[in-house]
């Protein structure tokens, strides 16, 4: 990941103002718990933090998951911006842009925001969820050009060389997003996908939470299913196949149909699959498949602040301990001051099963989420109007 290793320096250095022509530092924000700093970027028009890590001998200056860009050299250019216009004296870095590795395709490239008011240009649309190498997306992409194709995948690095091979390859019918599925299925809208591809998820069997089969998300899947579209798991680990078929057929689902099969063979095989092949480990496809129309998923909710803007009494009341609401949560992690009369707050919040994290930027004069506001779900939005009640001192 993108990073440089500095030797210590003076950080009254770091202020506000334009680093290069196409970087500017925002504002620095110094942690309440340690001697980190985040430092607000905003490189061609878009915006993220930068960590500044500090240890004894050395400090590390490095990209923020939260807020981090999909396009990695945006991350690189910021770093080495702030450090050539700081003068920092580098011990180590990994910032080197490669011109002659393939440029990723930002045309093909969407944000969860994005999908608010999105127009679809194919009348199909297929989802994959968790799509690793891309093998399987691309090649159903390729044998189905009237089709469109949604990629959702959390790892950055594979979105990233998924965006790189539909250039290589010419590609007119895939949309990558870099992010968590359970939240981006939220904005699709209803009864517009034929297929929903999640093969081999992580069985998350330490963690089961962070499944991305749930009640929810095949509730989210049905919706957004057309009648007779279909939900496709494929997975080698008995303990998360029989764990789906539970779920799928569970207290909580009023009407379903559900087929299996066992070592079905498909016409794309990953290496991970081929590998699991050769060891002769069983193969689990578990199919759902829509049965009813779906009402319009309605996506009108507010995110903004109102009224609410710094006041020293905030710092006061923070409680770094998780609140519990039924079917929500919100939690304060962290604190970073900026000034004397501004504040970053990091949090996690919204559904237990697939949380939001995200940034607030407070001060004098106003509120908002820095980088991007939460995803319109009903969850989110009935979150945010508690931590509306909770900054309003």
């Amino acid at each position: 990941m993108p990073h440089i290793t500095v030797k210590p320096f003076d950080t009254s250095l770091l202020v506000a103002g334009k680093c290069s022509e196409a970087t500017e530092i925002l504002f620095v924000a110094q942690d309440n718990f340690s001697s980190d700093e985040l430092l607000g970027i905003k490189h061609d028009q878009e915006e993220f933090l930068l960590h500044l890590k500090k240890n004894s001998q050395s400090w590390l200056l490095k990209y923020d998951k939260v807020t981090r860009p999909l396009n990695v050299n945006l991350v690189k250019e910021a770093i080495g911006d702030v450090s050539k216009s700081l003068g920092l004296d580098v011990l180590q870095s990994n910032i080197t842009i490669h011109p002659t590795k393939a440029t990723i395709s930002s045309r093909y490239e969407k944000t969860i925001e994005d999908f608010v008011d999105i127009q679809f240009p194919f009348s199909t649309v297929a989802i994959e969820v968790g799509f690793g190498s891309g093998k399987h997306l691309l090649h159903q992409a390729q044998k189905n050009p009237e089709t469109l194709f949604i990629g959702i995948e959390i790892h950055t690095p594979s979105a990233a060389q998924v965006l790189k091979q539909i250039e290589l390859l010419g590609l007119q019918n895939v949309w990558v997003v870099n992010y968590d599925a359970r939240l981006l299925l939220e904005m699709i809208p209803s009864n517009i996908c034929s297929q929903i591809f999640v093969h081999f998820p992580v069985p998350w069997d330490k963690k089961p939470q962070r499944r991305v089969i749930s009640t929810a998300f095949l509730q989210e899947s049905m919706r957004v299913l057309d009648v007779n579209g279909r939900l496709e798991l494929r997975t080698d680990s008995p303990k998360y196949f029989w764990y789906s078929v539970e779920t799928f057929l569970g207290e909580h689902v009023a009407k379903t149909n559900v087929e299996i099969r066992k070592n079905e063979a498909l016409e794309v095989t990953s290496k991970y699959e081929a590998r699991w092949l050769r060891q002769e480990k069983d193969i689990y496809d578990v199919y759902v498949t829509a049965i009813e129309k779906s009402d319009e998923r309605v996506l009108s909710f507010d995110f903004s602040f109102g009224e609410i803007s710094y006041k020293k009494e905030i710092l006061d009341k923070i409680s770094y301990k998780p609140k519990l609401f039924e079917g929500f949560f919100m939690h304060f992690e962290r604190l970073f001051k900026i000034g004397e009369n501004a504040i970053l707050l990091k949090l996690a919040f919204g559904s237990f099963d697939r949380p939001e994290h995200k940034y607030i930027y407070i001060d004098k004069s106003k509120a908002y989420y820095f980088n991007s506001n939460p995803v319109k779900t009903l969850t989110n939005h009935k979150t945010h109007l508690k931590i509306l009640e909770y900054l309003d001192v």
